[in-house]
């Protein structure tokens, strides 16, 4: 199909998409490297894990690809260490083959939410112990290790020295109960494993845990705070921070660890599953034979060491501070381990490496009043999302619009479809539908000649003069967001924008009846409208890159950058392709549905509204009842009841769904739900009743 696209500098995208090619940084020219915590190998991702740091940094990553910037976004799972030794001894596998089945589990998941990674790497590697190995020898060699002989955690039913994630116990500064040996999740705080009252040995609960002294290296962050406490200051300031745990609004360092002065930290684990200490050439030696890595430790450099899998020029991207932007996205719990660990760390091994330049943090996304829980199946965890048939561009909308900048957000499914019916289907939708349908029904698809030159339209235009400069200014106000990071208020200008395209093609009065009393003035609405919808193909592309992909193909054109102001890039005689939706519909009726499809354990409370006239009850159990149902011997498990409760809820759901005459397709969903419920309760009840196998 005939193109004709302006041709210009400022026009056509240059940078590929993410993973398109190795892309190495330019000197002189703005490069930027983008880091995602890098998540735990043992657990599934939900979506308060995508939206804290994966999906934020992918928005930025595609941004700056639309402004011709070379970019690169780095991320994987974190491997080593305590976490995945314990859930590998719970699923009764070895630690790799943990790692290898759920960094795939990753894997997939974020690639369904085109989450565009350059390499999605792994920290159990030989680059990683390599380049690990290295920054702890230059640690030794500057003089920041130093042995201390310490009590730890001794199992004397394990006969072994615990690791952090092995104990459990009450925490000393908060008294949360389940306070795990490294860090609270009642107060955050890290700890230390001995420092646990009343712990327990995870492995067996039974075990008595004594306190036993073991020889570890530490890092001496006491010796690297002066240093540290001057980059804070000029990082602050020059890569503009968001207050922060760290750091406040006026430049003041308020981490309490700082503010009391860094202790020395130990970065050596009595552990088999990790990278291994390599020998200091130090009469200490003998005695660190056999220990590993602290996982906080090798975890941060795994940023560097999956670039070093990327591409063998890594130190391009990392020694290089003057010609590359570190910008690096994590959860709020993130914060000391970014601007305050890993940086001493880089500063006391001496190498002029890349430092962050900006870190993003989120707060928490809560699920519908709660919190997200795998333990009780309670919210959405990771391939699930594919499940509810809501497509992948939809989701990253919705979890975007909902960001949890400054305050913790709260995922909603009536949000959710509002968001999809509202304005993606009657905002954003309608106005690409509208403006393309046109074109191809009344010009065949080739678009006019509109009168307007080539390049940027003039804000003092005689018909559109407050059009165009409300569209430039908006054009500006999404620059400036973006460029600060400001992911959700971003998303919010591209609807702006997108609504003030509606507000034109009204006001303009597009129609059969203008084209024929006033060809020229058609031909010109129809114009701007189109090159509107181009500028909006970029702009949302970092968001919702289907999205985007489906404008391009509409519109017959090549991916372009983000422009300062709107201009006439597709010129007249170019043709489009075949309109067609962006989005689809949601039922009201789902929310309904996956309420009671992803409640988990929370819809046991509704056991105790079971019905009570005999009617009732033999109606409800007819709902109860499953296909091959088990004659349950004795008191029904926890478990048990709770999924029969559940059943009982989404039973009451379908017959609601048919009496009010719902679309086959609504009931469909409802029942295969229902079904997956009931053949779920056989096997629970086979499980917890053996008379019954």
């Amino acid at each position: 199909m005939t193109q004709k696209i302006r041709v210009a500098n400022d026009v056509l995208r240059s940078i590929p998409d993410p993973g398109q090619g190795a892309v190495l940084p330019k000197d002189g020219e703005t490069n930027i490297l983008i880091t995602s915590a890098l998540p735990y190998c043992n657990n599934v991702p939900h979506l308060g894990n995508i939206i804290g740091s994966t999906l934020s940094a992918d928005v930025f990553s595609r941004y700056n690809r639309t402004r011709n910037r070379r970019t690169l976004y780095i991320c994987g799972t974190d491997e080593y260490g305590t976490a995945t030794e314990t859930a590998a001894l719970k699923e009764g596998i070895t630690p790799r083959e943990l790692c290898d089945k759920y960094h795939a589990l990753h894997k997939e998941t974020y690639e369904w939410f085109n989450i565009g990674f350059d390499l999605f790497g792994r920290t159990s590697t030989a680059k990683h112990t390599e380049i690990c190995q290295s920054i702890y020898l230059n640690l030794g060699q500057h003089g920041y290790l130093e042995k201390q002989i310490k009590d730890q955690t001794y199992c004397e039913g394990c006969k072994k020295f615990l690791a952090d994630r092995y104990v459990e116990g009450i925490c000393p500064h908060c008294s949360y109960v389940d306070a795990r040996g490294d860090q609270c999740d009642g107060c955050s705080r890290t700890l230390d494993a001995i420092d646990l009252v009343e712990p327990r040995c995870l492995i067996d609960k039974t075990h008595n845990v004594v306190a036993h002294s073991s020889s570890h290296m530490y890092f001496k962050l006491d010796a690297a705070q002066p240093a540290l406490e001057e980059w804070i200051k000029k990082s602050w300031k020059k890569g503009k921070w968001s207050p922060n745990a760290t750091i406040n609004a006026d430049g003041e360092i308020v981490d309490a660890r700082m503010k009391s002065g860094l202790k020395p930290t130990p970065v050596t684990r009595d552990l088999a599953w990790g990278v291994p200490i390599p020998p200091l050439g130090r009469e200490d030696d003998k005695e660190m034979g056999g220990k590993v890595l602290y996982v906080w430790f090798d975890a941060v450099i795994g940023y560097v060491s999956i670039t070093g899998e990327y591409t063998p020029e890594w130190k391009q991207w990392w020694l290089n501070p003057d010609n590359v932007r570190l910008y690096q996205f994590m959860g709020k719990d993130n914060v000391y381990f970014h601007t305050i660990y890993f940086p001493a760390m880089l500063l006391a091994d001496g190498s002029n490496w890349t430092t962050l330049h900006h870190l993003s943090t989120t707060e928490y996304l809560n699920y519908e009043g709660g919190k997200f829980s795998k333990s009780k199946n309670r919210g959405v965890f990771g391939p699930a999302a594919k499940e509810t048939g809501i497509p992948a561009s939809v989701w990253r909308y919705y979890l975007l619009s909902t960001r949890p900048e400054t305050a913790d957000a709260m995922f909603s499914w009536a949000d959710c479809i509002a968001a999809n019916n509202n304005i993606l289907l009657k905002n954003f939708g309608n106005f690409v539908n509208r403006a393309l349908k046109f074109l191809s029904a009344q010009y065949a698809s080739v678009l006019p000649e509109s009168g307007d030159a080539p390049g940027p339209l003039s804000p003092n235009d005689l018909l559109d003069a407050e059009f165009i400069t409300d569209v430039n200014t908006l054009l500006k106000d999404y620059i400036d967001a973006m460029e600060s990071v400001k992911i959700r208020l971003g998303l919010q200008t591209v609807m702006l924008i997108s609504s003030r395209g509606n507000g034109y093609l009204q006001a303009s009065g597009l129609n059969k009846a203008l084209m024929t009393e006033n060809p020229q003035r058609c031909a010109q609405v129809v114009s701007r409208a189109v090159n509107l919808i181009y500028v909006l193909s970029a702009l949302i592309y970092p968001f919702m890159p289907a999205t985007s992909d489906a404008l391009l193909l509409q519109l017959n054109a090549p991916a372009r950058v983000v422009p300062e102001v709107l201009s006439t890039d597709i010129l007249a005689g170019h043709r489009i392709g075949q309109p067609d939706h962006l989005f689809k519909n949601i039922d009201e009726k789902m929310e309904q549905v996956w309420k009671v499809r992803f409640g988990g354990d929370e819809s046991a409370k509704k056991e105790e509204e079971a019905p009570t006239s005999k009617r009732k009850a033999k109606k409800g159990g007819a709902v109860n009842a499953a296909p091959n149902a088990v004659a349950v011997n004795g008191p029904k498990s926890p478990e048990v009841i709770a999924l029969e409760a559940k059943i009982l809820e989404h039973g009451q759901v379908v017959r609601g769904l048919k009496e009010n005459k719902e679309a086959k397709d609504i009931i469909d969903v409802a029942v295969t739900e229902l079904k997956r419920l009931k053949a779920e309760l056989v096997l629970l009840e086979k499980s917890t009743n053996p008379a019954a196998q």
